[in-house]
Parts: structure tokens; C-alpha cells; sequence
């Protein structure tokens, strides 16, 4: 299992721009398959991004596509995701998820074994 720890998160005005990172404790971190996931109050937890392990194979939902850029330094263990023009309906906590393997889709949160804390992010109109 994976330690991870998330950071970056606070209040921001609608169409500011935050990044949030997240630390993983692990040997070879390139052996994951890392994602974003988000859940707001009342609300699913919802994969907003995800990567495979080293070739860059992406998936985000379509209410983040052009706004959200995700990447990964797996020389430094560390996922960020970059969020620009965020809106007040991106108020969720953020969770970083990791799962070994070469590729795992985030449309379920089912297949990711490692769980960060989350880190609130609030985004006022």
C-alpha cells in the first residue's frame, strides 16, 4: 500500500487557479497507476483524472477537459493537478488515489487500494 499525502488545497475566487499536489511514500512509484478523484457534500466520489503509470495514458471528465491539466514526477513521487478557471461547482474535497497497476480507469473509485486524506477545495462565486 501507497502513503499518500495531499496539499495545495483553500478558498479561491471563481476563475482563480490552484495546484494541488500529492506525496507518495513508496519505492517505485512508476509501478502505479495514480488519479484525482473529488467529492462534494451529498455527492458521489467522482474520478475527475487519471494517468497510467509511465506512458501518459489519460482520462479526465468533460467538465474539467481544457481547465485541468494532471501530471506526474515520478522522480520526486509526486502527482499534481493544475486547476485553472475553477468554478464553484469544483467545490469538493480531492482526493489522490493510487492503484498497482499499469493503467486504471477512474470512472470507479473500486479498483484504487490507496487513499490519500483529501484536501478542501472551496471556490466562491
Amino acid at each position: 500500500e501507497v502513503q499518500l499525502v495531499e496539499s495545495g488545497g483553500g478558498l479561491v475566487q471563481a476563475g482563480g487557479s490552484l495546484r494541488l499536489s500529492c506525496a507518495a511514500s513508496v519505492f517505485a512509484f512508476d509501478d502505479y497507476a495514480i488519479a484525482w478523484f473529488r467529492q462534494a457534500p451529498g455527492k458521489e466520489r467522482e474520478g475527475v483524472s487519471c494517468m497510467s503509470k509511465s506512458d501518459g495514458t489519460t482520462y479526465q471528465i468533460d467538465s474539467v477537459k481544457g481547465r485541468f491539466t494532471m501530471s506526474r514526477d515520478n522522480a520526486k513521487n509526486t502527482v499534481y493537478l493544475q486547476m485553472n478557471s475553477l468554478k464553484p461547482e469544483d467545490t469538493a474535497v480531492y482526493y489522490c488515489a493510487a492503484a498497482k497497476a499499469h493503467w486504471v480507469n477512474c470512472r470507479s473509485y473500486r479498483a484504487f487500494d490507496s487513499w490519500g486524506q483529501g484536501t478542501q477545495v472551496t471556490v466562491s462565486s
